[in-house]
């Protein structure tokens, strides 16, 4: 995997939905904001909020990162609770063009040192159905911009993380790692799938590139940061160390 330079437009995607991207991308953000860094963070398309609703996951990452209204850009929204091809289509709203989403990108990145651009669902979730079909994978090859993957520690998470990792190979994006997006905290404790996909993830892409412990999207300010700072590896900006990790978590052969 190559070492992320934290600059520019970075995609954070997932192997599906639920498995943690807004809080991984809200915990970049906080950390990139606390080394003075400007950043924006892109929603290209929300579904599942009605549209005169505040909430959304961009006011979640505003929650927890303090970022205000205009470094959070949403292209646009549909109400219904589905891929947002699907949702565009079934709702009768216009569907979301690649090339406009590529300018409003660029755009922010112009006058921004990172955008961080959270897609739907995972990396091949369609925005828009054909002939004009496009995913998320499309949005980075067009932006020219690597792509984190954030990924769930539990059972099932390696064939999901696989397919997504040699979706990225073949088609020659730069994976810039893999996050668990909720890692069991106490009281919690992980089972042994999760203890083994620890080294099981590893053999897929290499170190992990983070871990975020389950929780901390319901933390703000000062201890999300912290949180954020403990969860993410240094090339995204924290202290999380992958051997340390490993070393404490991952499950032993029995003798």
């Amino acid at each position: 995997m190559t070492a992320l330079v934290l600059r520019g437009v970075l995609v954070v995607s997932g192997t599906g939905t639920g498995v943690g991207k807004t809080v991984v991308t809200a915990a970049i953000a906080a950390l990139a904001v606390a080394r003075g860094d400007r950043v924006a963070v892109v929603k290209p398309a929300q579904t599942g909020v009605p549209a005169a609703e505040p909430e959304g996951d961009l006011a979640e990452v505003g929650r927890m990162t303090g970022l205000a209204a205009g470094d959070l850009v949403e292209l646009v929204r549909y109400p219904l609770a589905l891929a947002p091809a699907t949702a565009a289509r079934l709702g009768g709203h216009a569907p979301l063009d690649l090339a406009a989403s590529v300018t409003a990108v660029a755009e922010l990145a112009a006058g921004r040192d990172l955008v961080l651009v959270e897609g739907a669902g995972g990396l091949l979730v369609s925005y828009r159905d054909p002939p004009h079909a496009w995913t998320l994978a499309d949005l980075a090859a067009a932006l020219d911009a690597p792509v984190l993957v954030v990924a769930e520690p539990g059972l099932g998470t390696l064939n999901h993380t696989a397919l997504t990792l040699e979706a990225l190979a073949r088609r020659g994006l730069t994976c810039a790692g893999v996050v668990l997006g909720s890692w069991p905290a106490e009281p919690a404790t992980p089972d042994l799938a999760c203890r083994a996909n620890v080294a099981d993830l590893e053999s897929l892409a290499g170190p992990l590139a983070g871990a975020l412990a389950a929780g901390s999207g319901r933390l703000a300010g000062t201890g999300f940061l912290a949180a954020a700072g403990a969860g993410l590896g240094p090339a995204l900006g924290g202290s999380f160390d992958a051997a340390d990790f490993r070393r404490a978590h991952a499950a032993q052969p029995e003798e």
